[in-house]
C-alpha cells in the first residue's frame, strides 16, 4: 500500500469512528425523577419546573449534538421503593439519556441498585449525609463537609457556641449528619454531657417537652445552639415553640440544614427571624449570574413570587456540566459522559467556580444565611468553594476511605489496605 493510500485509509477510519461517536438517537432523552405528589411534593415540583426550564433553554440554542432534548417526567409520589421503580422504567422503557431526580436519602438509595445494575447516570442535587460514592450518581449537592462542619465552625467560633442540641427527624441523613457532628464536637474537646441528640417522627408537632430539655441546657448559663436536621412541616411547630417559651435567636441560635427559601414562603416567619441556615446558595446572592437566573425562572413559571433554592441551583449547574460533558464525548454514552464528567467546571450563581471532583462530589462555597421576615435571608458567612467530601474524616471508619473513580476506579477505596473495598453500592 502506498502512502497516499495508507493515509486515505486511516483517514477514512478517522471519519468514521467520529461519525460514530457522534451517532445518537434524536431526541435525546432527559429523565425527571422528582415526586409531584405525597409529603415530598412541595420540595420536589419545583425541581422538575427547574429541570423543565433547563431543558427548553438548552432547546432555544439549538439542543444537544444536533438533536433536541425531550424531559421525560415520572411521578414516584413520595414513596421510597416506587423511585425504584421509575427509575428502572426511565432507563428500560423510555430509555432516557440520563436522569435528574431523588430527594431523600432513602429515595436515592433505592434508586443506587437499579442504576448500577443498569448501567444509567443520575444527577442527586440535595444536601446529604455523604458516606457515599457511587460510579453512577453525581453529587450535586452538599456533603456534610460543605454544611454541617462549616456550621458547627460558626457556632464554636463566631457565636461561641458551647453546648450543642443535635436535633433531627428519624431517618438516614440526620442520623448519619449527627453522629458525624457528634465525633467531630468531641474532638474540638465538647464534653458528651454538652451534647443533647433528639430524634422525631416526619410531622412531629409537640414540642414543648423537647424545646424545655433545649433551655435547660443553658441553665448553667453556658451559650447553647441548636443544629437542626428537623425536616418538612415539623419546623412550623419547632419555631412556633421557641417562641412560645420566650427563646430568641439570640438566646438559643438554630442553625438549620433543611429550611430553605421553598420552605419559608407563604410561612408566617415572625417566629424565625434571626435564626440561621446554611446551604451552598441563597435567593438573595447578589451576582449578575444570580439575578439572570431568576428572571429566567420567573419568565418561564409565569409567577415573580416564585422562589428560587439551594437545590435548583445543584441541577443549574450539574445539567450544565452535563451538556459540556456531553458535548466533549460526543456522545450520550454514559461511560463517555462519565469521563468528561471529571473536572468539569461552571460558574455557580453565588460568585466562583462550581468543580466536579473524581469522587463525583462538587466543590461548593458554604454559606450562613439569617432568616428575615420577608422569607428570604441575609448572608452573613460565605466560604471559598470547599471540595465536597465522599466520607467524612471524623468517623474512624471513614476516615481511612477515599473515592477516586478516574485514577483507582473505585468509590470506597481503603488508604490503609491499598485496597477497594467494594465498587456496587450495598453500604
Amino acid at each position: 500500500m502506498t502512502f497516499m493510500k495508507r493515509a486515505l485509509a486511516a483517514t477514512t477510519a478517522l471519519a468514521a469512528m467520529s461519525t460514530a461517536a457522534w451517532a445518537v438517537d434524536c431526541p435525546i432523552k432527559v429523565g425527571v425523577l422528582h415526586s409531584l405528589s405525597g409529603t415530598m411534593a412541595i420540595s420536589e415540583t419545583t425541581l422538575k419546573d427547574t429541570m423543565l426550564m433547563l431543558v427548553d433553554q438548552q432547546n432555544k440554542k439549538g439542543g444537544l449534538l444536533g438533536c433536541q432534548l425531550e424531559a421525560v417526567v415520572v411521578d414516584p409520589a413520595s414513596d421510597w421503593p416506587l423511585f425504584a421503580e421509575k427509575a428502572r422504567e426511565l432507563l428500560t422503557v423510555q430509555k432516557v439519556d440520563v436522569i435528574f431526580g431523588a430527594w431523600t436519602s432513602v429515595s436515592r438509595k433505592s434508586v443506587l441498585p437499579v442504576l448500577e445494575e443498569l448501567n444509567g447516570l443520575m444527577f442527586y442535587p440535595v444536601q446529604y449525609e455523604g458516606e457515599e460514592s457511587s460510579k453512577n450518581v453525581f453529587y450535586t449537592g452538599a456533603a456534610p463537609n460543605q454544611q454541617a462542619i462549616p456550621a458547627t465552625d460558626y457556632f464554636l467560633d463566631e457565636l461561641g457556641v458551647q453546648k450543642f442540641a443535635l436535633l433531627g427527624t428519624d431517618y438516614v441523613y440526620p442520623r448519619t449528619t449527627n453522629n458525624i457532628l457528634e465525633a467531630y464536637l468531641k474532638a474540638k474537646g465538647i464534653a458528651a454531657e454538652d451534647i443533647f441528640v433528639n430524634y422525631t417522627p416526619f410531622g412531629h408537632s409537640d414540642w414543648s417537652k423537647i424545646v424545655a430539655d433545649v433551655k435547660a441546657l443553658g441553665a448553667d448559663g453556658k451559650k447553647v445552639g441548636v443544629i437542626s436536621t428537623i425536616n418538612g412541616d415539623a419546623n412550623i411547630g419547632f419555631y412556633k415553640e421557641l417562641a412560645a417559651q420566650g427563646i430568641s435567636a439570640e438566646d438559643i441560635p438554630v442553625v438549620a440544614f433543611s429550611v430553605g427559601e421553598e420552605e419559608l414562603s407563604g410561612l408566617d416567619t415572625s417566629n424565625l427571624v434571626g435564626h440561621l441556615a446554611a446551604w451552598n446558595y441563597f435567593m438573595s446572592a447578589d451576582t449578575p449570574e444570580n439575578a439572570a437566573f431568576i428572571k429566567e425562572w420567573h419568565d418561564f413559571i409565569g409567577d415573580p413570587k416564585r422562589v428560587t433554592n439551594d437545590p435548583m441551583e445543584a441541577h443549574y449547574i450539574g445539567f450544565n456540566m452535563w451538556v459540556n460533558a456531553v458535548t466533549e464525548a460526543g456522545t450520550t454514552a454514559v461511560d463517555s459522559v462519565r469521563e468528561h464528567m471529571w473536572g468539569q467546571e461552571f460558574p455557580n450563581l453565588t460568585g466562583g467556580t462550581a468543580k466536579m471532583g473524581v469522587n463525583h462530589h462538587l466543590s461548593k462555597p458554604v454559606l450562613i444565611g439569617e432568616i428575615q421576615a420577608d422569607g428570604q435571608f441575609d448572608i452573613i458567612s460565605q466560604t471559598e468553594p470547599v471540595p465536597g467530601d465522599a466520607w467524612t474524616d471524623y468517623l474512624p471508619e471513614s476516615a481511612v476511605l477515599t473515592s477516586d473513580w478516574k485514577n483507582l476506579g473505585c468509590g470506597m477505596y481503603n488508604t490503609e489496605t491499598k485496597s477497594c473495598v467494594q465498587i456496587k453500592s450495598n453500604y
